[in-house]
């Protein structure tokens, strides 16, 4: 058996290797390598798969967010609420802007920020808050656009693990995440549910006024060239990067069923090991699983993970420590600050390898591993 890995970039690049190839090519004849025609093309492609007004491509996920609080006027000393367990570009944007990251908890079940108990949050200086798809999974957006209408918040999503994720609301419509706050930034990093082949990202938005700004402030703040209006900054997506995007969204769809298939068979297999939750699917939600990401109770977690590393199967766990815990973070918390579900998670939480390119032989032996483990333990 070949090694296991967490995501098989090269099967999938097999797969569609001959369109890739060509757009790149394609590329490389042109020598239009900035702003090129394929970043165009990428961009209305997903303006209407997104089905939003307007996308504008950057340059990563962590520009996409710094540049959405720019656009939105964020100034220093503003408040920014964030879920305390999320990857770090997503508070790590809101201090580098002299903006307070305000670290709440998530919900127990889905791991995304959790709305019920956020009013003893909201002070005057309270200006954002930014929900986090976190693996794959919205937020409970309806929740979120009503608290942020309530205090007169902007909304910013961190759309980087949710794309293509659907979100169904009360009355029965949906909307693709990403889509529904005032602005949706993602990341394009080659190992997301939609990855290219190096760094890139996007922001999303319906706002006319909105997407003039950000595509102002990703352009050093000019809208004419060499005549720059607002201080920004050189975020920009590469025509190579584009031109793969553009394949790659076209298959999204198939991959993310691919992605639910695998992770439906670890559920059936998974489901009645006392020690394990699988992870819960909110009804409102369409998982794009771009983790599949266990809770694994009564202290094994670190254990197990040892184990199917000698067995020769990855894991990750995303994410060991909380924000605040964070050293780089600790001028924003108070000494003793703590969240008791992130506090568990980041003790429970284990990924398993899921992706499009699964083998059937490969996922019933990281089952049986973990199987073998628990019956030993």
């Amino acid at each position: 058996m070949k090694p296991i890995q967490m995501v098989d970039l090269k099967g999938q690049y097999e797969k569609i290797k001959d369109e890739v190839n060509q757009g790149i090519q394609d590329c490389i004849d042109a020598t239009a390598f900035i702003n090129g025609p394929a970043v165009m093309e990428f961009q209305r492609d997903f303006e209407n798969y997104l089905q939003v007004k307007h996308v504008i491509p950057c340059a990563n996920g962590t520009d996409a967010l710094q540049i959405a609080m720019m656009a939105l006027g964020l100034k220093p000393g503003d408040e920014v609420i964030v879920p305390a367990f999320t990857y770090v570009a997503t508070a790590e944007v809101i201090g580098l802007l002299g903006l307070k990251p305000v670290m709440v908890d998530v919900d127990a079940d889905t791991f995304n920020i959790e709305i019920e108990n956020l009013e003893k949050y909201i002070t005057a200086n309270t200006k954002a808050i930014v929900p986090v798809h976190l693996y794959g999974q919205s937020a409970d957006m309806e929740k979120v656009m009503k608290f942020a209408e309530k205090h007169n918040l902007f909304v910013i999503e961190d759309n980087a693990q949710a794309i293509g994720a659907d979100y169904t609301f009360a009355d029965g419509t949906s909307k693709k995440t990403g889509s529904i706050g005032h602005i949706g930034c993602t990341s394009f990093f080659p190992s997301k549910n939609l990855g290219c082949y190096g760094d890139g990202g996007a922001l999303m938005t319906n706002d006319d006024e909105l997407a003039a700004k950000i595509r102002m402030i990703a352009n050093h703040g000019q809208e004419k060239k060499y005549y720059h209006k607002v201080l920004g900054c050189n975020s920009r997506l590469d025509t190579i990067q584009a031109a793969v995007l553009k394949v790659k969204l076209k298959h999204l769809d198939k991959y993310s069923a691919a992605r639910n298939k695998m992770a439906n068979y670890y559920d059936e297999h998974l489901k009645d090991i006392d020690a394990i939750e699988i992870p819960v699917r909110a009804s409102n939600s369409k998982h794009v699983f771009h983790q599949y990401t266990l809770k694994i109770k009564n202290g094994k977690r670190d254990d197990l993970q040892a184990y199917l590393k000698e067995k020769g199967v990855p894991s990750m766990i995303y994410y060991p420590l909380p924000l605040y815990r964070q050293e780089a973070f600790q001028q924003y918390v108070e000494d003793g600050f703590s969240l008791p579900v992130t506090e568990d998670l980041c003790k429970e939480v284990l990924s398993l390898p899921v992706h499009t390119e699964f083998d059937q032989e490969v996922q019933d032996y990281i089952i049986s591993e973990i199987k073998n483990f628990f019956n030993k333990n």
